[in-house]
């Protein structure tokens, strides 16, 4: 067990954000958040999954929608437990252990930070993605048969409900209507689990490989080139292209930030093109007509000096970029992963390939 003070909140923003491929929401917003929270309620206890008892029983809080509606539509702050004490009220449960956050993303990692310091719960270093995606589903207890629901939702206004669904996709359904009609950002709390099941089927040391991602890109007085190095190693990653944006088609639709974006190749990769497609997160990288990676490995776009990360909301004509490849949790390079969140489910008629062996086919190619 140890305790998150300002500065792990910052360093576990950056990294989150940098895990949350381009969604997840606004990395500051989320930080501000955190940090208020904690200076309000002191700081928060962070305990690893073997700190757990198996019978104890954690809920999460998260965001939904499209991460672009949350930078013009903000929480008031109060729905974050209000959702929590819903779904424990709704439960039965006067006795929840602690909470966790559900994806990495740079406001879904610091809501339950706001929860965890607001009740004076521990937070779990633990979630269901080990990155961000776009729905409800897509996590990791899914993959294990754990149910979503019960689910509480909740909007600024006031306006909350209970879901209870015949299966998770059911719940992603009826939950993103809910959440259009709510403006297109809501917040949930789903996917109550025990001590056991989080052990069984979560994504282990979330928030300290966060940490250790941010601490690196925002040490001082170093060039993005030993960063980058640095970074590459913690995270068994790729730097796939280096680029500039030329080009971001993009709408928000359905609950979702939707688009693309094509990168024209600068410095080491001139003369070189590529395009990413999204769905609040990075799916798909074609580098020349050519895929190098997609989902459920993770596509990163970090700013060409600083390594900061990029979210789709923030993409800009002009922009200047790194993109980086890691290769996907485990579980999700299994064949019920692939089937939930692998290419073909976003209508992109494709095979999975493991980041890895693309990669290395790029550079046999090349040579």
């Amino acid at each position: 067990m140890r305790y998150l003070d300002k500065t792990a909140i910052e360093n576990i923003s950056i990294g989150a954000a940098f895990l949350g491929t381009g969604g997840g929401g606004d990395p500051y917003i989320g930080k501000l958040m955190a940090i208020s929270a904690i200076e309000q309620n002191g700081p928060v206890r962070l305990y690893s999954v073997d700190e757990i008892a198996d019978e104890d029983f954690f809920i999460p809080t998260a965001m939904m929608g499209a991460p672009s509606v949350s930078s013009e539509k903000f929480p008031n702050g109060s729905e974050f437990v209000k959702v929590f004490q819903k779904l424990s009220r709704y439960l039965g449960k006067d006795n929840i252990a602690g909470t966790y956050p559900m994806e990495a993303g740079g406001v879904n990692s610091m809501i339950p930070i706001v929860v965890a310091a607001q009740l004076g719960l521990p937070l779990v270093d633990c979630d269901g993605m080990g990155r961000a995606f776009p729905e409800l589903q897509m996590v990791t207890f899914n993959l294990d048969g754990v149910p979503a629901t019960p689910m509480a939702i909740t909007d600024e206004k006031g306006n909350i409900g209970i879901f209870e669904t015949i299966d998770n996709k059911w719940t992603e359904r009826l939950a993103r209507a809910v959440t259009v009609e709510m403006g297109a950002s809501a917040l949930v709390s789903l996917y109550p689990t025990t001590g056991a099941q989080m052990k069984t089927s979560g994504v282990h040391g979330i928030v300290t490989l966060s940490e250790q991602i941010g601490e690196i890109i925002a040490s001082k007085n170093r060039d993005a080139k030993d960063k980058l190095e640095e970074l590459l190693q913690l995270v068994s990653g790729y730097e796939l292209f280096q680029g500039k944006i030329v080009d971001v088609i993009r709408e928000t639709k359905g609950g979702f930030n939707l688009g693309r974006m094509n990168l024209e190749g600068i410095e080491g990769h001139k003369g070189g093109n590529m395009d990413v497609h999204f769905q609040n997160e990075n799916l798909v990288a074609e580098k020349d007509g050519r895929v190098v990676a997609m989902t459920p490995d993770l596509i990163c776009l970090v700013d060409f000096e600083t390594l900061s990360p990029i979210t789709t909301e923030s993409l800009k004509y002009g922009k200047r970029v790194r993109v980086i490849g890691l290769p996907a949790h485990e579980k999700w390079r299994t064949a019920k992963g692939i089937e939930t969140a692998g290419p073909k489910y976003f209508g992109y008629d494709y095979e999975y390939v493991p980041l890895e062996k693309l990669v290395n086919k790029a550079v046999t190619d090349h040579v």
